[in-house]
């Protein structure tokens, strides 16, 4: 049988439901919400979240609204988006790892980072930065090679080499010094300072919180680590008169196309971290949780497998199916589950009417799950995004966010994850050791509850 037939075979099966957590009771209080919210964002949200188009709710002395539309939606993160900014807790949790960087800047501030930064990310761009991902991929597979047979954490394999990849498109070095204690850092941050205590929610945010007081020291410490990464790769020094070399470089030497203006040594710092960090992080969360599905899943694990094996281990145009895997995997697994903002000004959405300080919640995961825009919403099914397919509503699939602010890595990061996702599941075949659901978690990234173990053999 050929690749090709391969590719076209249906997979006869029940269609796969992977785990999802129970929906909220819709008679949850306040305080058994903000309790929940700590371990879990996604498992304060009732069945009602899932079928209404709007839900209005009060968020301390605040109205809030979810919205589920596709029409209000485009409202507040396109044709509004300026009347909208992150709300206190947002800055709260995100600043001490990312500073004044481009996921958290507003105003002018964000323009002139978004315009500095954005001939970075062009697809061009990062097909110079191709052969940094797969040398990683390589050395990955490689290791997992050595311990086929055994079980396996690939979820600690998947950080470690997208760690790895973020470095060397970053600085042109490996991480092989620096990843223990990077890892050592967002751990830190995200089991300790990351979930909202109730003061992040309720106080202004010029009021620190007990929680900021830690975040502030802990921001020192890491402010240090980052400028040491920085003033290593300075070391390295550059070729006069030949392209840049990796992201730094590019970085290093973006202007503003309207100012002319250089980002300064601490914005720098910042744009580095908000790189790594946000690069690293939720592409590895996308590929373990692809990984995941594809070992309940053998039939189209193979289809992967089939097409990765048709394919040079560079040519992303050609991965579709792997690709439409991604794609589902984000739909029901989005890595940013939850984008709050806050109103500046009076405003109109869906029909309501929103005041200065309203929180609005626009929550991937929901819409990902949305019974009235997607069929079979929590089944696993990449056909959904197979070529030929009519395409999601722009406004209904946002693993990357949309709009002005929609993140500028997306291409970066589909290209990463689909060349790994190929060359990893061409290369072995992959099952759970055991059967015990994983279920996912919101904590800044749509984290699984435990680390399940793998068993790999070669292809």
């Amino acid at each position: 049988m050929s690749i090709a037939e391969v590719l076209d075979m249906p997979v006869s099966r029940e269609p796969l439901v992977p785990p999802f957590p129970p929906r909220a009771s819709e008679s949850m209080t306040a305080l058994g919400r903000l309790s929940a919210i700590r371990k879990s964002a996604i498992g304060t949200w009732g069945q009602r979240a899932y079928e209404d188009d709007i839900i209005k709710g009060r968020f301390f002395g605040h109205s809030s609204f979810i919205l589920n539309t596709p029409e209000a939606i485009r409202h507040v993160l396109v044709e509004n988006y300026e009347n909208y900014t992150r709300t206190p807790a947002g800055f709260r949790v995100l600043r001490p790892m990312l500073g004044e960087g481009l996921l958290i800047a507003e105003g002018r501030s964000w323009k002139h980072q978004r315009r500095t930064l954005a001939p970075a990310f062009t697809p061009r761009a990062v097909t110079t930065l191709v052969p940094h991902m797969v040398s990683a991929t390589e050395e990955t597979v490689a290791a997992l090679d050595a311990r086929r047979n055994e079980p396996v954490d690939l979820r600690e394999a998947m950080q470690r080499m997208t760690l790895e990849i973020a470095g060397r498109t970053m600085f042109s070095f490996g991480m092989a010094h620096h990843g223990a204690a990077l890892r050592d850092f967002v751990i830190e941050y995200s089991s300790r300072l990351a979930r909202p205590h109730f003061l992040d929610l309720v106080l202004p945010l010029s009021w620190p919180s007990p929680q900021d007081i830690s975040r502030r020291f802990f921001r020192k410490r890491w402010t240090r680590f980052v400028q040491a990464l920085i003033a290593e790769r300075r070391a390295t020094g550059k070729v006069e008169g030949a392209p840049p070399r990796d992201l730094f470089e590019l970085m290093e030497a973006a202007r503003d196309p309207e100012t002319g203006a250089a980002f300064t040594a601490e914005q720098l710092g910042d744009e580095v971290a908000t790189m790594i960090l946000a690069g690293h992080e939720t592409t590895a969360t996308a590929l373990f949780w692809s990984l995941y599905l594809l070992a309940l899943d053998p039939a189209t694990q193979d289809k992967v497998a089939a097409e990765a094996g048709s394919v040079g281990t560079t040519e992303f145009e050609k991965l579709k199916f792997t690709r439409a895997v991604i794609d589902e995997t984000m739909r029901l697994y989005p890595p940013a589950f939850l984008i709050a903002r806050a109103a500046v000004g009076p405003d109109e959405v869906g029909g309501m009417k929103v005041a200065p300080k309203d929180v609005i919640l626009i929550a991937p995961w929901l819409l990902h799950r949305h019974e009235k825009l997607w069929d079979e919403p929590n089944t696993f099914n990449p056909d959904r995004f197979a070529p030929g397919r009519p395409a999601p509503d722009r406004f209904a699939y946002l693993p990357f966010g949309v709009g002005p602010r929609i993140c500028i890595g997306a291409h970066f990061a589909i290209v990463e994850a689909t060349l790994a996702l190929a060359r990893i599941v061409g290369a072995f075949h992959i099952e759970l050791v055991d059967r015990e659901p994983v279920m996912p978690m919101g904590v800044v990234t749509t984290q699984p509850d435990r680390s399940p173990m793998f068993r790999i053999t070669r292809r």
